[in-house]
């Protein structure tokens, strides 16, 4: 028991090491926060232009902006949590721990839940504003909305995403100069193939198979059926069950993965602090 204790309390470290790191560059996360909530809205404003653009005609505008403003949304969420977990080594490059960090005394699984529960947290906070913000401007109404079976997916899906994010937190430790551009190539590839902005259909058809790995694809089927159309909590297990199933083999051998590349990089003296 008291080395749980101990591992749970060094695993909020990391939790409260990364908090102070936000707070530090505070004007960089305002910087930030205020560029994603401005292209939020630009991706939102399509679906107002749409109508004008086509003439006014044939064109649900509400339904288009609420579908684009949940793509826009739901990927902000997932795509943070992305970049937080894939920028582990990246960080501690950054802040000139990488050696001390990868030697200290927590194993690595409470060290990655440390890091992904504060990924998890500060994208919350981001997509509470974006959807508070998107609400105000569209005058949005949730009022048939299924909040709790949104919330749902979203966890689900935090599950998936997390598993995804440390297989590309191997790329930084293993290529220093060019890995986190790498990481960028893998949340490209979903972006294109996950439906964020338009339906999985209009995909040419050799790409549609790709939709169905992309976690992000059940998320947002999910979540505009729960936005949308209200969806019962109970209906939405087509959508979860895939997530779980894509978390619980992804984050182990993301996990696993992990381990085996980090011993290759002390091994071989990739921890260098400079890329």
């Amino acid at each position: 028991m008291s080395t749980l204790v101990r591992e749970l309390k060094a695993s909020y470290a990391f939790i409260e090491r990364n908090y102070y790191i936000v707070k530090r560059y505070w004007a960089w996360e305002l910087v930030w926060l205020v560029y994603t909530v401005a292209n939020s809205l630009s991706i939102s404003f399509i679906g107002v232009g749409a109508g004008q653009v086509s003439g006014g005609t044939g064109i649900d505008t509400s339904y288009l902006v609420l579908y684009l403003a949940i793509g826009t949304i739901v990927w902000r969420y997932l795509s943070v949590i992305f970049y937080w977990v894939t920028d582990v080594v990246g960080m501690e490059r950054w802040e000139g721990t990488i050696e001390y960090t990868l030697m200290a005394p927590i194993t690595r699984l409470m060290h990655m839940l440390g890091q992904t529960a504060f990924a998890v947290l500060y994208s919350l906070v981001h997509t509470a504003v974006v959807l508070a913000v998107t609400v105000l401007f569209f005058d949005i109404s949730l009022q048939n909305a299924n909040l709790l079976g949104f919330l749902m997916l979203l966890i689900a899906g935090s599950l998936s995403f997390i598993g995804i994010s440390v297989f590309g937190a191997i790329l930084p430790l293993l290529f220093p100069e060019r890995g986190a551009q790498m990481t960028h190539l893998i949340i490209a590839g979903m972006l294109l193939v996950s439906g964020v902005y338009y339906p999985v259909t209009v995909l040419p058809g050799w790409l549609q198979p790709f939709a169905y790995l992309s976690p992000a694809t059940y998320v947002l089927d999910g979540a505009r059926e729960t936005l949308l159309n209200g969806a019962d909590t109970t209906s939405l297990w087509p959508f979860i069950w895939p997530l779980l199933l894509m978390g619980g083999v992804a984050i182990p051998a993301g996990l696993w993965a992990f381990r085996e590349a980090e011993r290759y990089a002390k091994r071989t003296g990739k921890l260098h602090r400079n890329g």
